[in-house]
């Protein structure tokens, strides 16, 4: 059997409804699904109180990806945290009023540069989603016709560097592995490989974390063998997922065509109360 431990919905940057992405993740028979939004638990608390979490036929395990402030692009999974946590809560409404300062800041740039786009355009793409990123102003302005993909709007306007780039108010690694540890949540390095500089996975995988997303999308072997040392060197868990998106412009197009073995989300997964 298979599992999936790193998706989004689109109650962050996922074109997937929580709905959408259980009942997909459900037909193609997944054991364990971790939801990983982006600075939010919307998603899950909308599972929640819908009555579809905890689930029947699949284990859920809520969780979130934050990104740390660093020099270099450091991203923390938690899983099992407690998506009612105070303290979470109110750092995750931290996080999005910033994204909303910040989305506001690049249409103001993008349209001092001469592009066709309005903050509405970007809502409406966002739909659900009160996490707004460059991802959906971006597809905003492929929409407006602006560029043909998302990634020439990332290269030309968005990325870092760039004339509508704004940074983006994070959290320090220490302040997220508190975060979640306090929400009950055990805490993950995502996509080690990303990070671009193994000195500092060596660095974080030190840093009080409990597990190192060993199995990604563009891993190679060498990749994994390379990381499933570092885990065992510093005693963390292993783990794994797609990073669905639903979009084309990531790793994977469909949920299910990147997996990892039930035996390592059996090391995370813990049973709602």
């Amino acid at each position: 059997m298979a599992s999936d431990l790193h998706t989004h919905t689109n109650f962050s940057d996922g074109s997937y409804s929580p709905e959408e992405l259980l009942a997909a993740a459900k037909s193609l028979g997944l054991t364990y699904l971790a939801i990983t939004d982006h600075d939010t638990v919307d998603g899950i608390c909308h599972l929640y109180e819908n009555g579809l979490y905890p689930a029947k036929g699949i284990k859920i395990i809520p969780g979130i990806e934050l990104k740390a402030a660093h020099e270099r692009d450091i991203h923390l999974v938690g899983y099992n945290i407690d998506i009612y946590n105070g303290k979470l809560l109110e750092k995750l409404t931290e996080l999005i009023d910033a994204r909303w300062i910040r989305f506001s800041e690049i249409v103001k740039k993008l349209q001092a540069n001469g592009f066709n786009i309005r903050e509405a355009d970007v809502l409406k793409i966002a739909d659900t989603s009160r996490s707004i990123g460059r991802s959906h102003i971006a597809r905003a302005l492929v929409k407006n016709g602006c560029f043909k993909t998302v990634r020439e709007a990332f290269d030309k306007m968005l990325q870092r560097n760039k004339a509508a780039y704004v940074p983006r108010y994070l959290l320090s690694l220490e302040e997220i592995i508190n975060l979640i540890h306090k929400a009950g949540g055990m805490v993950c390095l995502a996509h080690p490989k990303l990070v671009g500089d193994d000195e500092v996975v060596e660095e974080v995988c030190r840093s009080g974390i409990d597990a190192v997303e060993v199995f990604y999308p563009c891993h190679g072997a060498e990749d994994v063998e390379r990381y499933m040392r570092v885990a065992e060197q510093n005693n963390l868990l292993v783990t794994g997922g797609s990073d669905f998106h639903g979009t084309a412009s990531r790793y994977v197009n469909d949920l299910g065509q990147f997996t990892i073995e039930d035996k390592y989300a059996e090391m995370i997964y813990r049973p709602s109360s």
